[in-house]
């Protein structure tokens, strides 16, 4: 059977840099305050009007088919995830199609809705498709525009000096070197807590409870049912997303590590086989409270959110292009990708490069 490999990788980030200094002049907060909570220094944005998550993907997507040595034209199944896609609907799996000049193709497109996870979510798909040989060159995409929907004032300092703008991508084909490529992909979800890392409005049509009436602004029973968005929902926080920090953060810790493992026993392997981990970039102070915990060394696990925040599904193909450039990782190396997010979901991949 055949397996999947990354035949190319790339990733793009605007070049508008907003430090933690830039911050301080629109909210309370400090350069102090946001590195001792999330490690995070910098992050990109767009200019308003010039750029979206799907552009995004099509510049970082460009680097990624050239690197495996392919054209667009080559492409015959897409894979998006994201969650701030250009439109509510359709996805951006064909407007990246159509920014990479292939919709004559008509190949697939598939969007995915998994958040932090969404790249590891996307890699188990196109991973099965590969082994089954349905798909030579598929491309897998990360990308994720925060910045226009995030709250800019003291409110909502708790999320939004956490996340930024950028996209990755890589190409994966069929492999049948023996004991190279995706060996295992493990991934898991659990909607008990969903409410704790979201943003539950506004909502599709009906899509409240009737003890959300109060809360979101509406009127009556036909105003309940058929308008999405309320007056008391702009004048609110409503509209923006909200996470419990200390939830998050205590179910990452156990997460991560577990599903690492799971990967590692399901092949045989030790974390001391581990050339590189690179976890979904999500706050510093979880990837070193999970780093410990493994007893991982420092050369072992690969951070870079102190440039670029969280970039939700785009961080891990963003990061692994940045470790490539960096020569950290080698043809036969062992390397581990794990994330954990809304909903909850997380998941890994163990791939021998």
């Amino acid at each position: 059977m055949n397996r999947t490999k990354i035949a190319g990788v790339g990733k793009y980030v605007p070049d508008w840099t907003i430090t933690n200094f830039d911050l301080e002049k629109v909210m309370e907060t400090s350069d102090a305050w946001i590195q001792e909570r999330s490690g995070i220094v910098e992050r990109h944005y767009i200019r308003p009007g010039e750029e979206t998550s799907s552009v995004m993907g099509a510049k970082a997507s460009k680097i990624a088919i050239e690197k495996a040595g392919i054209e667009p034209k080559d492409i015959d199944f897409i894979i998006f995830a994201t969650l701030s896609p250009d439109y509510y609907f359709p996805g951006n799996g064909v407007l990246l199609q159509r920014h990479l000049g292939i919709t004559g193709t008509e190949i697939p497109a598939l969007d995915v809705r998994n958040q932090c996870s969404g790249f590891i979510y996307g890699l188990e798909v196109a991973d099965q498709f590969i082994k089954t040989g349905k798909y030579k060159n598929i491309l897998l995409v990360g990308a994720e525009y925060h910045s226009g929907g995030l709250d800019f004032t003291t409110r909502g300092r708790g999320v939004s000096v956490l996340f930024g703008d950028g996209a990755g991508a890589v190409v994966l084909q069929p492999t049948t070197e023996e004991g190279k490529g995706v060996l295992t992909t493990h991934i898991h979800s659990d909607g008990t807590s969903a409410e704790l890392l979201a943003n539950t409005s506004p909502a599709m049509h009906g899509g409240y409870y009737d003890e959300d009436k109060e809360k979101y602004g509406f009127s009556d029973d036909s105003e309940y049912r058929y308008v999405v968005m309320t007056q008391k929902m702009l004048e609110s926080d409503l509209l923006y997303p909200f996470m419990d920090g200390q939830e998050v953060f205590k179910t990452a810790v156990r997460k991560f590590p577990e599903v690492i493992i799971e990967a590692l026993k399901s092949t045989g392997y030790s974390t001391n086989d581990l050339k590189l981990v690179i976890p979904h970039q999500a706050n510093l102070r979880i990837s070193q409270f999970v780093q410990k915990l493994l007893r991982l060394r420092d050369d072992q696990m690969f951070n870079n959110i102190q440039k670029y925040g969280n970039t939700t599904a785009a961080s891990i193909p963003i990061a692994l292009s940045e470790a490539l450039d960096e020569g950290k990782l080698q043809d036969g190396d062992l390397l581990m990708l794990a994330a954990f997010g809304s909903g909850f979901t997380w998941g890994s991949a163990l791939i021998r490069w």
